[in-house]
């Protein structure tokens, strides 16, 4: 299962067991984006744990609140951050200040899919 959703300012994948979005050139994530986010969670991932991987090859600004709120989504278990810009990685230590479950780096899609798996075969 993958379903595809052009949102505008965003890409969004639906698989199995994780929710990719990619945000468009220059935009500015706001704490009410979640509740797009949780539009999605609620169809796709309601009483099923998934992994949101944020696939940032365009550069964008994150409110660091928004985390407040994405913490509070059960069945999320954790956020990969996919970007060949090291500057993210900073940017990840600081988000991840924010968010209070998994949250990690990779310069790649293939090791952000290798995380996912060991978080949800983990629970």
């Amino acid at each position: 299962m993958t379903k595809y959703y052009d949102l505008g300012f965003a890409k969004v994948e639906i698989h199995q067991d994780y929710l990719k979005n990619t945000i468009s050139e220059g935009f500015l994530v706001m704490p009410e984006h979640n509740n797009l986010l949780l539009e999605f969670v609620i169809k796709y991932f309601n009483n099923k744990p998934f992994i949101y991987i944020s696939n940032r090859i365009n550069n964008y600004a994150v409110d660091p609140t928004v985390y407040h709120e994405t913490t509070k989504i059960d069945t999320l278990k954790g956020i990969a951050i996919v970007s060949k810009n090291h500057r993210q990685k900073k940017l990840t230590e600081l988000e991840s200040k924010f968010f209070n479950k998994e949250i990690a780096y990779f310069n790649n899609l293939k090791e952000a899919l290798k995380w996912k798996n060991k978080i949800l075969n983990s629970l």
